[in-house]
């Protein structure tokens, strides 16, 4: 639209005559957007982007639709008809618009209040799954059909239900999704990193924007099923996507950005696809153009649009990572060095746009994301461009007052914070804290939770408004639960509340969590599967929950080893704390005071390994931690 109308000389007369024009933002603005697409799907059933909306001077909705062609075509009724119809309609007969706006506000209003509360049981768990399992594409993995989104928050939440209940099927789900996402052309095979989703059915045609949320939650979607099953190919492409954050998407600063649009040169996917005599241009040998087009699957005629985008969808697992065999390793030695060269001859192309602006929230996710890595791989590096991150928003992003702020970019922060700032921030550091047990950031943690209840919390109906009490007042106060492309921020915030309430022993934090659950529980007994983070905190509380004390000095060489042993394990309701006898130990026990008689016994590191606060009995041995481990 903004090609064919809005930069259209005859579009831009009719608007500016009769109309005042507003571009919104939506990941600057997600108030504004999600108040207005409630408006459109109201109106006319659906929604998406982009989206128009026609309002009174008041900010009262009276038409919404998504995209218009510049003139009408083929049925589509066109923007400069739309614009001419509206006008008319407001000169001509203006109290039946005002009228039918302010029925539109009515019907949407009781939808921002809490629905009568549901049970919170198990069966929603076991519903989602079922739901999920009718959904699932057992040939090439993924939920439905075309398009296909990777939507991690669902594979993470089979994940913890196949571990939690021993169903091989469900976790059968999940790694035939990653397996057959990492072998499409939603992965850039040549680049690293997961574009937005599949155009198909088999992940081959992307829409090939990157954007950074989609690879912070599929870095830990991976990271999970690695400590699953321990398949190393899981680690190979966490490791891939990070280089790939690490080098295109983080800022000299630390901060992360937010996107690589799919478009270079005005064409959709240009920087990303290949000829075969582009192969002969970029390898040494004709061999070596034999060798990637076997191994990327590529042809002459192409893949997509006469070109090919790199894929091993006819790969057999075996054949990935270069298998176990002499051969095979020697083939993947190959692959290595045939991908560098393709890397090199592409960064000679022009590339996409880089959307370098540093979102609170999307920062927010890849902290959580390092961290995770970071501490299931012991990989220092993961961990420090965490702490870089966090550096980088409470410096660049946090007013001297401790309010959040939501976009930086040039030296610029702007907006107030949204819940999802909070949440998915609290959340990477919480991670951070489990992953390298500086109590600074676990403080910070609660600092901003406390701060997130007094901006955004209803106290009438339970759960968290999109945007705060010290924010503009828009035409409604909306809250949201959907965990769509990304998880919600109030399903964030449960499992964070919940996380919290585990590792401080406040049982406050707990009772919030129950009262957000149950606000938000008739919306979700709906249809559980469109609720999958919520679900994860579900499962959280219905437990059992795990609280493990490490009590030590971090001097104790034994220290490394029984972490390692607990950061690799997999332990979704699990939450873990470091007592330490040094300079931290008052600290701790402020935030903790049930750690207080969890000491290290006989001057030797130990383990306190408890369930719902009832502990087996203390262990100083590495095998007895992973012993005690194996039984949870």
């Amino acid at each position: 639209m903004e090609r064919e109308s809005f930069e259209d000389a005859e579009v831009a007369q009719l608007m500016n005559q009769h109309f005042v024009a507003i571009k919104v933002d939506r990941e600057e603005r997600p108030d504004v957007d999600q108040i207005y697409m409630n408006v459109c799907q109201a109106l006319t059933g659906s929604g998406g982007w982009p989206l128009t909306i026609i309002m009174t001077p008041d900010q009262k909705p009276f038409f919404a639709g998504t995209y218009f062609p510049r003139k009408t075509r083929f049925g589509r009724m066109g923007l400069i008809e739309v614009l001419q119809d509206m006008t008319a309609k407001w000169n001509q007969n203006r109290s039946r618009v005002l009228t039918a706006s302010e029925q539109i506000l009515n019907h949407l209003r009781p939808q921002a209040k809490a629905a009568s509360v549901t049970e919170v049981t198990p069966d929603l768990l076991e519903q989602a799954v079922q739901a999920f399992s009718e959904e699932f594409d057992g040939e090439y993995g993924g939920f439905g059909n075309a398009p296909k989104f990777p939507t991690p928050h669902n594979l993470m939440f089979l994940t913890r239900y196949a571990h939690l209940h021993q169903k091989p099927d469900v976790l059968n789900m999940v790694e035939k999704t990653l397996r057959s996402m990492y072998q499409g052309g939603i992965y850039d095979h040549v680049g690293f990193g997961f574009s937005r989703y599949s155009t198909d059915k088999k992940w081959l045609v992307p829409h090939f924007e990157k954007m950074l949320y989609d690879n912070a939650l599929l870095v830990v979607a991976y990271t999970e099923a690695y400590q699953v099953t321990r398949d190393p190919l899981y680690k190979s492409i966490v490791t891939d996507v990070l280089t790939y954050v690490s080098r295109d998407m983080t800022d000299p600063e630390g901060g992360f950005y937010s996107a690589e649009d799919a478009d270079s040169e005005g064409v959709e996917g240009r920087f990303y696809v290949w000829s075969v005599q582009d192969l002969r241009e970029a390898l040494e040998s004709e061999e070596d153009v034999q060798f990637a087009i076997d191994y990327y699957g590529m042809s002459e005629m192409g893949n997509f649009e006469g070109n090919n985008i790199p894929q091993r969808i006819h790969a057999s697992r075996s054949n990935e990572l270069g298998g176990n065999s002499d051969q095979g390793e020697l083939r993947g030695q190959q692959a290595e060095r045939i991908r560098r060269r393709l890397f090199e001859y592409r960064e000679q192309r022009i590339h996409p746009h880089k959307d370098d602006k540093i979102l609170t929230a999307w920062n927010g996710l890849m902290i959580a994301a390092m961290s995770y890595a970071g501490r299931v791989f012991n990989e220092p590096s993961y961990i420090d461009a965490a702490e870089r991150a966090v550096r980088f928003i409470l410096e660049r992003l946090q007013r001297p007052d401790g309010r959040l702020l939501a976009r930086y970019r040039d030296g610029d922060a702007a907006h107030l914070g949204y819940a999802d700032d909070y949440a998915f921030l609290i959340w990477g550091l919480i991670e951070l804290y489990e992953t390298n047990f500086q109590i600074t950031y676990l403080q910070t943690a609660l600092e901003l939770q406390s701060q997130m209840l007094k901006l955004f919390w209803d106290a009438q109906d339970g759960g968290f408004f999109l945007y705060g009490e010290d924010g503009e007042r828009l035409i409604l106060r909306p809250k949201e639960i959907y965990d769509g492309a990304m998880p919600s921020g109030n399903s964030v915030a449960a499992l964070n509340l919940l996380r919290l309430g585990r590792i401080t022993g406040d049982s406050s934090f707990e009772e919030l969590a129950q009262k957000l659950l149950d606000a938000f529980s008739s919306h979700v007994d709906s249809y559980p599967a469109g609720y999958s983070f919520y679900l994860m905190a579900v499962q959280f509380a219905l437990g059992p929950t795990k609280e493990i004390v490490l009590a030590g000095a971090v001097t104790d060489r034994r220290m490394d080893p029984m972490i390692n042993a607990i950061q690799q394990a997999y332990l979704p309701n699990a939450v873990v704390v470091f007592h330490p006898s040094g300079e931290d130990q008052e600290e701790v026990e402020h935030i903790a005071p049930y750690v207080r008689d969890q000491r290290p016994l006989g001057g030797k590191t130990t383990a306190y390994i408890c369930e719902n606060y009832i502990c087996q009995l203390p262990t100083t041995d590495v095998e007895g931690v992973i012993h005690q481990l194996q039984q949870l």
